[in-house]
């Protein structure tokens, strides 16, 4: 698990090899299984996370149904701010789609790895920042978007995704049931070999 971990630092270039073997050192690592959940509806996050390997989802049930709000992968990091920053319940939930490995964190372990590596502090706010800039984007995307606009942008922003996430909740992500995701893929596809 640790040389995954390394190999996903070693990706911020502008860390030295020094400051890698720290972080790594001094990170915290989980494996989950397929269908674990890091976060259900109702508790309190206390922790953040990032993944090192693998695929999360997070949904919501709304009238008995879920809703697939996000999918996080290699990279991604994954948090519940509106629970962990208010110390109110999720309405959320995080279930791991494969076996899972993720960095896990908190305020206490955050500062003590910014007091050992400061310019670590820059990369989490720039992260934080690009992530909230992510989801303010895909947010005002799906509000004005039709369902087909929505799986386009899924393939070009994610392509892997198709073949990683069951369609039902690819389906519950861009907004329809998955009869209706069938007929829109299909015609998406059928577009994109005309033009090649």
């Amino acid at each position: 698990m640790k040389e995954a971990l390394k190999q996903f630092i070693e990706n911020f270039q502008f860390l030295t090899p020094e400051e890698v073997d720290i972080i790594v050192d001094n990170t915290v690592l989980k494996k989950s299984k397929k269908g674990e959940y890091l976060l259900r509806e109702g508790e309190v996050s206390k922790e953040c996370y990032a993944v090192v390997q693998g695929c999360i989802r997070e949904f919501i049930i709304k009238d008995g149904v879920e809703k697939t709000i996000s999918f996080f992968v290699e990279g991604d990091p994954v948090n519940s701010f509106s629970s962990e920053v208010t110390g109110c319940p999720s309405k959320s939930y995080f279930e791991c789609l494969e076996d899972s490995i993720v960095t896990v964190g908190n305020d206490s372990l955050i500062d003590e790895m910014i007091e050992r590596v400061p310019r670590l502090e820059k990369l989490i706010r720039r992260e934080v920042e690009k992530e909230a800039g992510k989801m303010q984007d895909r947010m005002s995307n799906f509000m004005i978007s039709t369902p087909e606009e929505r799986f386009i942008t899924l393939i070009n922003t994610q392509p892997n995704l198709i073949h990683r996430v069951p369609q039902v909740l690819i389906a519950s992500y861009i907004g329809v049931t998955p009869e209706s995701y069938s007929r829109i893929k299909r015609r998406v596809f059928e577009k994109i070999k005309e033009q090649n």
